[in-house]
């Protein structure tokens, strides 16, 4: 048997549930990992571990007395630390949070814990969520362990990273401009970005809730390495609460589609070589899959991306002043608000309406090509220490305008990796139209059949050292 931290969460699910290996087991084997190569990298911020086997004491139990288990039962997970766990501060990697305990755990939180799966550890993030590099304020960088001289991504870097070096086979964190999808592309595991309102949202330690801008643009999603495990924690995340007034109780299935399915290719202009070959190596093995791929780009991919920056930069306009930011982050928000064109209420007014017309097209246009296949960024992984900048800030928005798009839009897309060049994981993202998670993780099942796995790996000194 293979050591347990290089296995699917589905599949240790199916070890302990077959008494092949006891909870016991899967929890000690994440934390010795996690203590060996953690230090390499800083992922985990805090590390839940006498809480962890106290849970796996009673999940063995209750594997001992027949009991019927849920889906993850024993499974270990991690969490971003922007999202409430009970017992644990949701610092947002800002200190003036480090003591923001919430009163209950998030909903995405507690219904993993329903579903039998354990906490084992909170993940870094870029302070306050703010910006593509993963460093915060009270943990300082994550590394990326295929290169260590280079980003994991942000904002759930810290997630992909722990998954990515075998600390965690599961994990939760948030997408509000590509902070699900650019980490997955710079580590190389999977996850999901849900439709807006198929997946719950709520705090009970945010000072203010969330804008409005906030409420349609982020959402709560799992990281994983295998697709199927991105499709069971769906079914066990999804579905409405009074907690968050957005989620729909649509189902995760819908109707099938005309076959074959018809794919729209964004290969790009101005990416990077490795990066296009990755897209290149999704529409062949699609193709071989039995979909029919076709370059086509949706309609005002720039206008959407647009009009997602102004609706979030209106809104930091009026909340300049009531966070704390630390100068870094309050250079990359000044940043956007200045690419934003300083939007006033009317801006932001336009932007909304310029949202709906876009859901119509984009609509309109997936009826005759329901997936559509993008890269995440245009380029690869960059120096860790970089993305402050004005210019920085403005490279890496114009570098990922589907991205950005799909977020203004509230559509959902899987990311997950297709290969390695130069060293480097190779990534592109599945949209789909609305409430169609099930398409995209179709689509995504098969590139993953024909792509295979690249993680976990050992953390790798940076490549100027190998």
């Amino acid at each position: 048997m293979a050591e347990l931290w290089r296995m699917s969460a589905t599949r240790l699910a199916a070890l302990i549930r077959d008494r092949q290996v006891s909870v016991r087991e899967v929890i000690e084997t994440h934390l010795r990992r996690i203590e060996a190569v953690n230090p390499l990298i800083n992922a985990v911020t805090v590390v839940l571990g006498e809480q962890a086997l106290q849970a796996a004491k009673a999940a063995d139990a209750a594997v001992a007395g027949g009991e019927e288990l849920p889906s993850f039962h024993g499974v270990p997970f991690t969490i971003k630390e922007n999202i409430d766990l009970a017992g644990a501060a949701t610092t947002q990697g800002a200190r003036a949070l480090a003591d923001a305990y919430p009163s209950r755990d998030a909903p995405v939180v507690e219904r993993l814990k329903a579903a039998g799966a354990i906490p084992i550890g909170r993940t870094n993030l870029p302070t306050y969520g703010v910006g593509w590099v993963c460093e915060s304020e009270l943990y300082g960088a994550t590394v990326n362990p295929w290169d260590r001289s280079r980003t994991p991504g942000a904002s759930s870097g810290g997630e992909a990273a722990a998954l990515a070096a075998g600390m965690t086979p599961l994990g939760l964190g948030n997408d509000g401009f590509g902070s699900l999808r650019w980490p997955a592309q710079c580590c190389g595991i999977a996850s999901l970005k849900p439709t807006l309102g198929r997946i719950p949202h709520a705090t009970t330690v945010d000072m203010i809730d969330m804008p409005i801008s906030g409420q349609l643009l982020e959402v709560e999603g799992p990281l994983a390495r295998r697709v199927a495990d991105l499709r069971a924690a769906c079914q066990v995340l999804a579905g409405p609460t009074w907690r968050d007034p957005w989620t729909v109780p649509a189902p995760l299935r819908g109707p099938d589609p005309p076959r074959p399915v018809r794919v729209a290719l964004v290969a790009g202009l101005g990416i990077a070589d490795q990066v296009r070959d990755g897209v290149h190596k999704a529409a062949a093995a699609l193709g071989d899959a039995g979909y029919v791929v076709e370059e086509l780009e949706p309609p005002s991919v720039e206008v959407a991306a647009q009009t997602a920056l102004v609706m979030l930069a209106a809104d930091l306009r009026v909340g300049w002043d009531l966070l704390p930011y630390p100068p870094r982050t309050k250079g990359v928000v000044s940043a956007m608000i200045e690419m934003a064109g300083y939007p006033d209420q009317a801006a932001a007014v336009l932007a909304y309406m310029t949202r709906q017309s876009l859901l119509r097209a984009w609509g309109e246009f997936q009826q005759e090509h329901p997936l559509i296949v993008a890269p995440i960024s245009a380029g690869v992984p960059f120096e860790a220490g970089k993305g402050y900048t004005a210019a920085d800030v403005a490279e890496i928005l114009r570098g990922r305008p589907v991205t950005v798009a799909v977020c203004a839009l509230g559509l959902p897309a899987v990311a997950l990796p297709v290969g390695i060049g130069d060293g480097l994981p190779q990534a592109v993202q599945v949209i789909g139209p609305r409430y169609r998670e099930d398409l995209c993780l179709d689509a995504a099942a098969a590139l993953e059949e024909r792509a295979g796995i690249i993680t976990p790996i050992d953390p790798r000194p940076s490549g100027a050292d190998r």
